[in-house]
């Protein structure tokens, strides 16, 4: 049996198709299928029940599944620690932050550590998903909700101010309650974030245009339209053509949180990183009020 086996084992497990799986390893679909019958007739035992919705889980695949996804969790802690030990201001970081956060703010911070650490190479993934630090899925990640995993180091760096936005052609006065309004939101996944929720309930006549993940594509939309939007401040000040609408209140704050696994925390680049963008954070004026 060997480990190639069980990572494709665990591909079809969680994708469900021998496609997905192929995908998620970047192999071919008949190496996969083929491998995961070599696989079965090695452990005398089908692991798979080939059903209309795609491959389910028998019950001794269930088995196998609890014991290769410790084997998997084992060789991942191996890693880490592995890397942890190392001393020399060199090698990758990995880093993740949502989109406009990392364009707008660690990409400049990035480029002035990397003249200052030429032998760290920091790789940048703007994705919304809360990627696994377990799996070395990421190194660092940035995000506004705090992690729960006892194994993840996490620091709040930040205090995030929002306002609401519109293009500055745009006259908006909140108190005539006669007019109506376009507005954007974040999508359904993201519908209770507390701005979301903010926005609808000081607009609940508005009509709903345009609906993103990306704060980067809800700016753009609000740049070119006649919709307005709550956006984080170092976003939307960063647009010249956009201005703040004035309100009687102050829209909720989000802290920004920063998580690394803990057999990491003992790796010079990444603390070497972690102080830098803290500093560069605590000096920064878009994010003093």
């Amino acid at each position: 049996m060997e480990w190639s086996d069980l990572r494709i084992f665990l591909a079809i497990s969680r994708t469900r198709t021998l496609l997905g799986a192929a995908r998620m390893l970047n192999s071919s679909q008949p190496t996969v299928g083929r491998r995961i019958q070599a696989l079965e007739a090695a452990l005398g035992h089908k692991l798979f029940q080939r059903t209309a919705s795609g491959f389910m889980l028998t019950d001794e695949g269930e088995q196998v599944l609890h014991h290769t996804e410790q084997i998997e969790n084992n060789i991942h802690a191996m890693e880490r620690n592995l890397i942890g030990r190392e001393q020399m201001l060199s090698g990758h970081l990995k880093v993740s932050s949502s989109d406009w956060f990392g364009i707008h703010v660690l990409s400049e911070y990035i480029a002035e550590f990397s003249k200052i650490n030429p032998n760290i190479t920091v790789e940048l993934n703007t994705d919304f998903r809360q990627l696994n630090l377990q799996k070395r899925e990421a190194d660092i990640v940035f995000r506004i909700i705090p992690f729960k995993d006892p194994d993840i180091v996490q620091r709040k760096v930040l205090a995030m101010n929002y306002a609401l936005y519109a293009n500055k052609e745009m006259k908006i006065d909140l108190t005539k309650k006669e007019q109506t309004l376009n507005i954007i939101t974040m999508d359904g996944q993201f519908s209770e974030m507390p701005d979301n929720i903010w926005l609808r309930k000081k607009l609940s006549h508005a009509n709903v245009v345009f609906m993103s993940n990306s704060r980067q594509a809800q700016a753009q939309y609000c740049l070119t339209s006649d919709a307005i939007a709550v956006l984080p401040t170092a976003l939307g000040d960063s647009f010249h053509g956009l201005h703040r609408v004035e309100l009687d209140e102050t829209l909720p704050q989000r802290n920004v949180w920063i998580g690394y696994h803990k057999d990491l925390r003992q790796l010079s680049r990444l603390r070497a990183f972690i102080d830098y963008v803290s500093e560069k954070l605590s000096s920064d004026t878009r994010f003093i009020s």
